[in-house]
């Protein structure tokens, strides 16, 4: 009896198989390519909103501060010296997260302070 019932075709398994497919698909999408999206969208939004003075962390792990933005990517500042590197390549701002509110004022009073220190020595 249950050899029977095993072997006999289900009715309708055609569409049952299409809305199981189509189940999967929106599961794949609010699962994993939505939070893909929103991550880059995250990522486009912080390395526009960089400005200079700002503390950054490389993807390859080197710190620096912002020294100019450029069209294609950014001037950080090293202890060795000035390198380029494309904005992708910005991990994370440490600005924020490590001096908190002093560095940027600290980063905002600077130039005030050279341009002072230029007008004493003329």
């Amino acid at each position: 009896m249950i050899t029977l019932f095993l072997q006999a075709q289900p009715q309708g398994g055609g569409s049952m198989m299409l809305i199981m497919m189509g189940v999967m698909f929106v599961g794949f999408y609010f699962l994993m390519i939505r939070p893909q999206m929103r991550k880059q969208k995250q990522e486009k939004n912080f390395q526009e909103n960089l400005k200079v003075g700002s503390r950054v962390v490389l993807t390859s792990g080197l710190h620096g501060r912002i020294a100019q933005i450029q069209e294609d990517g950014f001037i950080i500042e090293t202890l060795s010296g000035k390198l380029k590197f494309e904005k992708a390549a910005v991990s994370r701002e440490f600005t924020d997260a490590r001096f908190g509110e002093k560095a940027t004022k600290n980063a905002a009073e600077k130039p005030a302070e050279k341009k002072e220190l230029e007008t004493e020595k003329k």
